[in-house]
């Protein structure tokens, strides 16, 4: 067996004979079109004269510099926009050399796979499924008898939340396509197929899409969130489970880095309580609690019986959101001061319904302004109310980092990682150094002898 040679970022992942190089990074969504939002991603608010750092063309500049020095024969990225894909990337063909591209076809936040032509050949049409994308590919320098094979690539961007019985779907049903694939490409054993599966797995050690890949199955038995990930045992269609090749031959001073690494903010907002109902419905601790007080206050100050008028409500949204009219805090705050959508045509085009308006008399009480940020810590965006809380003058005491591993990379018995990339940073992301608020992984692979 060839030891896995362990190497720390920056750097390039060697290019060896008959090996196939494979990156796999979430970049962010670029926000060059969609995703306005990103600037809130970075704690504390940026300062004016750095506010540049949050755009796409810095961040892209980064992904440029990194993605080039790597020059891995295959890229995965998770994250895309449809609306802005062709320019946001066309640097991958133009600076980097990139000339094969596979888009996922559906969905806001696509994954994307590039990969070089004189490096490798792709064989046969990708294979879009829930969101996962399967592309397989044969090495072109490769002199050796095993020219012919087929390298399969499962490029993921696992359902995030509360889904753990999705993910585990998702990533059998990535794993079963490349297993029909390989039986359709005629190969003598699909079942020890030269298969890498990468991407963002929405979720760490603890969750069920990982212990399907890890032991090679998983049953009714296994809980994620309180609930069964399935009804019944699910076993991939493999000889042996996948190897975690970010997790290969590594010394003991030598751990396997984090690819999240952001404030730790879940133990500062959310009351404690009672363990169980703070995460199934939580609630906010009594210091975000304060915190809204007081900003409520301080934007209803003029108006009759302390409540936030229409006028009130306009500023606030325009000074978290630089204007009004987006964001989930701009909808829900209209329907609780009675917005109400009106009945739907079904032959009605969405763009052709109503907009969302805020009445002229309507009100936000101080229940219903809590409300609206309970719904937002509800769908994961703590990064957004704590920048809410900081542009709002009241900032959160944030002294933590939280860090976990949900981005990853396996393969198959078959194959054998001989070079695995660290990248690694102690502080917050996105950041002035990184463009996102994941780290890329990154391993060259040889089929084993």
């Amino acid at each position: 067996m060839v030891a896995v040679k362990h190497l720390a970022s920056p750097a390039a992942i060697p290019r060896l004979p008959a090996c196939l190089s494979v990156l796999s990074y979430n970049v962010l969504l670029p926000n060059s079109q969609d995703g306005w939002w990103n600037y809130k991603m970075y704690l504390p608010p940026l300062s004016p004269p750095d506010e540049d750092i949050s755009t796409w063309e810095y961040r892209k500049s980064l992904l440029i510099e990194r993605i080039g020095l790597i020059d891995a024969d295959v890229v995965c990225i998770q994250e895309v926009s449809p609306l802005s894909f062709e320019e946001d990337f066309k640097f991958m063909t133009e600076n980097l050399g990139y000339d094969g591209v596979e888009l996922f076809r559906k969905g806001r936040f696509r994954p994307a796979t590039f990969w070089k032509k004189d490096r490798v050949e792709l064989v046969c049409p990708a294979q879009h499924k829930d969101r996962t994308m399967l592309t397989t590919f044969r090495l072109n320098d490769c002199e050796e008898a095993n020219s012919q094979d087929n390298w399969h690539v499962l490029n993921c961007h696992l359902q995030a939340g509360k889904q753990g019985g999705r993910r585990v779907r998702q990533i059998f049903e990535g794993v079963t396509t490349a297993y029909k694939a390989a039986k359709k490409l005629k190969e003598e054993t699909p079942e020890d197929m030269k298969l890498i599966v990468c991407g963002d797995f929405n979720g760490g050690s603890e969750c069920g899409a990982v212990e399907l890949v890890e032991k090679g199955m998983v049953d009714q038995d296994f809980i994620e969130d309180g609930e069964q990930v399935s009804s019944k045992a699910k076993k991939l269609p493999l000889s042996a489970p996948l190897n975690d090749a970010i997790d290969m031959d590594r010394e003991d001073d030598n751990p396997v880095p984090s690819t999240l690494v952001v404030p730790e903010l879940i133990s500062i907002m959310i009351d404690q309580g009672n363990i169980e109902t703070a995460y199934m419905e939580p609630q906010f601790s009594q210091q975000v609690i304060d915190r809204l007080t007081r900003i409520y206050k301080r934007f209803a100050k003029d108006s009759p019986g302390i409540q936030m008028t229409k006028a009130d409500v306009e500023e606030w949204l325009t000074l978290i959101n630089g204007r009004v009219g987006r964001g989930t805090e701009f909808r829900n705050a209209a329907k609780y001061m009675g917005w109400k959508e009106p009945p739907t045509d079904p032959d009605e085009k969405k763009e052709d319904r109503p907009p969302i308006v805020i009445p002229d008399d309507g009100v936000l009480t101080f229940s219903d302004f809590v409300a609206v940020y309970l719904d937002e810590l509800r769908q994961g965006k703590f990064w957004g109310i704590a920048w809410d809380l900081a542009k709002l003058d009241e900032p959160l005491d944030v002294d933590e980092v939280f860090q976990a591993r949900y981005d990853r990379m396996y393969c198959s018995a078959s194959l054998q990682p001989t070079v695995v990339l660290d990248t690694i940073s102690t502080k917050p992301c996105p950041n002035k150094f990184e463009p996102s608020d994941h780290l890329p992984v990154c391993a060259s692979f040889q089929v084993r002898k």
